[in-house]
């Protein structure tokens, strides 16, 4: 301490010293230990009592922690002075650590958290027994143990407890049932026997003290509520009851003691009410309700200088934090933290914290948890805010190394002003202010009042149509039944959509779009908070609905897509192959559960997702139209392989598994090629390498060419099945062997023979875009040799040219619906079909002599390894780069807007085509009409 105590507190300190020289004179005899017992002395009454009373603790302050006592069944009497003097022991090591800079603010609370995670297992642990001896062991209706669950919310759970904090506590138990001994008891009353026997011997105030001050309150229905429920009856209340302040005190949820692993299974079950799936923006509702009371109390007590509840207190920084995890902790596990600090440093690998904010948010937290320590450990008080006294709060100033009051104060309210800010930041964030405008005063005075022209005045062609709709939405029974809070969500966000579309791109196309997407989540007000709350994804949500009719259609299908619009990469970023991967590593877990439609459920939301996200890239022109493709043909792969993992299991299931065989998902066409559209079927061929007489060896035996054509339709149904977040495919299976009178799954060796002796050369064409995507190795291997083995056949050239000329004529009379107006993308003269049969024919022709050319399926990859064998020249190979690349945007464009692939041609398209047509017909290939 650099300057002098002023006298009264010298005075203090020194008796206290005398005190302490008295009862352990051998500690203080050496100047050093004198100095750090002088600093003990000035930071702590209740350590000095400590010390006094158990001078043996003297001598061994900086050793580690004690176990609690043995709480021996024939001295009950005994337990309640052994636990509080373990613990008024244990709590005087921590001060001791503090005081002299042995431990830092982190490790004091951990500690803390660990001396009453201790006390409560002790206790529970020898009640338990006393329990077991008199009434015996609960068991269920199945004859299973039951034991309590004791389950530690607030900082107990983070296990951040600070010093003298109570602790929070909810007991639960498994299931109904009775206890076996010969004073039997249902199982609720004998669990919230023990857990009032629990809270009593720990906090009750004898002339020891207390061990833990407990607090139950935080149960269902709160004082009110029963002490101990069931797991049912838990799951039953908050699915009903629960409300938003309660999300927010089970975020640090964690069994402290009794059946730990039930208790993390409860927990498990209960997350759905924690972490909803979607951003949950309603959750600044609660926390704007709660800091308003909060406020409110701080106000009508006086509590300017309450270190957890007053301005930028402790209290803040825990419902920032928390705030954000209820919002996005339900998309992303990683945000699922108790601690913390652990959520603020998580909060800022996501990005969802700047760096500099979250560093000075975290020094200004264990800024006021180190001072609400030491307020506490004054003398052991549940006390949150500064003395008012001076002298004592000159003693805290002191005892922490600030030359005087002032001093503390400055760097407190640095501290809390951060915290403020920040915290100010997150409810006020990015919410609009409203503002009086027509579109405002046109939509309230809907449906009786409103005039058409206010929408006209505002750029709306089509006013009146859009006045009707307008009006008819203001009527509807969603509207009306609104709560007070959604209406007010209602009236901020219809006229700044109204606004927003007036101003894009395509007014008369976004306004009603937008509006079927407001039909489809007015009953769910979590999603109008997110358009209310952040208005880029107002912003971003009419820009894409004027442009897309697709995005829009599904924006109102699956509102859950609307969690992309707020998404960074949306804006800068590209969808990597990557990503694609990442996404469905991340919920793996997920799609692994036994319930088959739970995982199905998981990978539609996540095709909805990536191919929402890979459409908005396109849209943006963000990256090249066929890498779009390219990137929905890996994800279809993807979804594909993850669809046959679950065929497979349940087949293995109900009828066992084919030892040494397997079965192998070949994808042709768009798939295939890797230049998928958005909504495309998938061309599918199945093959095994089982041999004709194997059987499977589960409980419902099938023969091999049974048991793989089941798999196949299980796979397709799989594929096809409708749920919540669509489905993921429709599969066309007409391109296997002999088509629809084939078999569905094929052998390798008869596909072999098909394809030497039986196959058209338009199903050889077929395979130079085929590759396998799903299955066992060694059946994927066998298809690509057959492949091979089919594509590098020598051809008669003259013969080969005259089949794909004639096979070609046929599908543009039957399939071309160009017309004066408008061409057909990929039918049409100069079309993707005619770029792809000469890609085709070029490496039927040419494989035997180069087999390269059998290593790409891609039109990219085939222009590229054509070039480089010389079968077509470096011009044509940048010619035709180009025009597929115009043909494949003008798809996609067309696709994104619900369009036939018919487009009025210009100058673009012109040349496309001739190059194209031009090349067909350099290399012998005519298919254009005279």
């Amino acid at each position: 301490m650099t300057s002098a105590l002023d006298p009264a507190l010298a005075l203090l300190r020194d008796r206290a010293l005398a005190r302490l020289r008295q009862a352990c004179p051998e500690a203080l005899a050496e100047p050093g230990p004198a100095e750090k017992f002088a600093r003990l002395a000035l930071a702590s009454d209740f350590a000095v009592d400590t010390l006094c009373r158990q001078p043996a603790l003297c001598l061994s302050l900086d050793a580690p922690m004690t176990a609690p006592p043995a709480l021996l069944p024939e001295h009950e009497a005994d337990w309640p002075g052994l636990l509080r003097r373990w613990r008024a022991r244990e709590s005087t090591r921590l001060i001791w650590r503090d005081v002299t800079g042995l431990d830092s603010v982190d490790d004091t609370l951990a500690g803390s958290s660990r001396i009453a995670e201790q006390a409560l297992d002790a206790a529970l642990t020898a009640l338990s027994a006393q329990f077991a001896a008199r009434h015996g062991r609960v068991r269920n209706a199945d004859g299973e143990v039951q034991d309590l669950v004791v389950f530690g919310l607030g900082k107990l759970g983070g296990g951040e407890l600070n010093f003298s904090s109570d602790i929070d506590l909810v007991y639960a138990f498994g299931e109904h049932g009775q206890s076996d001994g010969a004073r039997a008891l249902d199982s609720e009353t004998y669990f919230t026997r023990l857990g009032q026997r629990l809270a009593q011997l720990l906090g009750e105030v004898t002339a020891e003290g207390f061990s833990h001050r407990v607090d139950l309150r935080l149960r269902p229905f709160g004082a009110s509520g029963r002490i101990a429920l069931s797991f049912a009856a838990m799951e039953q209340y908050y699915q009903r009851e629960g409300r938003d302040w309660e999300r927010y005190a089970w975020i640090k949820a964690r069994p402290v003691a009794g059946d730990i692993a039930a208790g993390e299974r409860l927990l498990e079950t209960l997350r759905p009410f924690v972490y909803r799936r979607y951003l949950d923006y309603s959750a600044l509702d609660g926390l704007r309700e709660m800091k308003a009371l909060i406020d409110a109390e701080v106000q009508k007590r006086e509590l300017a200088d309450h270190l957890k509840l007053g301005p930028g207190g402790i209290r803040e920084v825990e419902f920032l934090a928390q705030a954000l995890q209820l919002i996005r902790g339900g998309r992303e596990p990683s945000l699922r933290q108790r601690s913390l600090l652990a959520t603020l440093q998580c909060l800022a690998d996501a990005g969802y914290l700047d760096p500099a904010t979250t560093q000075s948010l975290t020094d200004a937290y264990r800024h006021l948890r180190r001072l609400e320590n030491r307020v506490q450990m004054l003398a052991d008080q549940q006390v949150h805010a500064l003395p008012e006294e001076g002298l004592v709060r000159e003693r805290i100033a002191r005892a922490l190394d600030y030359p005087d009051t002032a001093a503390m104060m400055t760097a407190l309210d640095a501290q809390r002003a951060v915290v403020s800010a920040a915290f100010d930041g997150l409810l006020q964030s990015r919410r609009r202010k409203a503002t009086p405008n027509a579109l405002a005063q046109y939509w309230r005075g809907l449906p009786a009042g409103g005039e058409a022209q206010v929408l006209a005045d505002a750029g709306f062609a089509d006013a009146d149509a859009h006045h009707a709709r307008l009006r008819d939405f203001a009527q509807s029974p969603a509207v009306r039944s609104l709560s007070e809070r959604g209406r007010q969500r209602l009236d901020h966000v219809l006229p700044a959509l109204i606004e927003a579309s007036a101003a894009s791109s395509a007014p008369d196309a976004a306004l009603p779009r937008g509006l079927t997407l407001l039909q489809a989540i007015t009953r769910r007000t979590s999603y109008l908070a997110l358009l209310d709350e952040q208005p880029i994804a107002l912003a971003r949500l009419v820009d894409v609905t004027a442009r897309s009719a697709l995005m829009a259609e599904r924006l109102a299908e699956h509102p859950l897509l609307l969690d992309e619009l707020l998404d960074a990469r949306l804006v800068t970023g590209e969808i990597t192959d990557a990503d694609i991967q990442a996404r469905i590593a991340h919920d793996s877990q997920a799609i692994a559960v036994d319930d088959t439609e739970s995982a199905l459920s998981v990978l539609n939301e996540i095709r909805q997702s990536l191919s929402f996200r890979i459409a908005l890239a396109a849209l943006a022109q963000r990256q090249p139209a066929p890498t779009s493709a390219a990137q929905l043909a890996v994800l279809a792969q993807a979804l594909l392989q993850a669809a046959w993992a679950l065929a497979e299991r349940d087949m293995r299931r109900t009828h066992g598994d084919i030892a040494g065989a397997g079965f192998a998902v070949i994808a042709y066409g768009s798939v295939g090629g890797r230049e998928l559209g958005f909504g495309s079927d998938l061309d599918l061929v199945f093959l095994h390498d089982a041999r004709g007489d194997e059987v499977s060896d589960g409980a419902r035996p099938l023969e091999a060419s049974r048991y793989f054509a089941r798999l196949a339709q299980k796979l397709v149904s799989l594929l096809g099945t409708v749920t919540a977040a669509g489905r993921l495919y429709e599969a066309d299976v007409r391109l296997r062997p002999d088509g629809a009178k084939g078999l569905l799954v094929s052998t390798l060796e008869s596909f072999s023979d098909y394809q030497t002796h039986r196959a058209w050369t338009w199903e050889q064409q077929a395979l130079v875009r085929a590759r396998a995507v799903a299955g066992a190795p060694s059946v994927q291997q066998g298809f690509e040799r057959i492949r091979r083995e089919v594509l590098t056949r020598v051809r008669d050239p003259q013969v080969l040219r005259g089949e794909v000329i004639a096979m070609r004529a046929r599908m543009r009379g039957e399939l071309d619906r160009s017309d004066a107006r408008r061409f057909d993308l990929k039918q049409g003269p100069g079309g993707l079909v005619d770029l792809e049969f000469l890609l085709q024919a070029r490496v039927l022709e040419l494989a035997a002599t180069h087999p390269a050319l059998a290593d790409a399926t891609d039109s990219p990859g085939l222009l590229a390894a054509l070039a480089a064998v010389g079968g077509i020249d470096d011009a044509e190979k940048s010619a035709l780069l180009a025009a597929h690349e115009v043909l494949v945007s003008r798809s996609l464009d067309c696709t994104l807007d619900l369009r036939p692939r018919l487009c009025v041609e210009d100058d673009a398209l012109t040349l496309a085509r001739a190059a194209i047509s031009a090349a067909c017909y350099a290399h012998g290939l005519s298919f254009s009409p005279g």
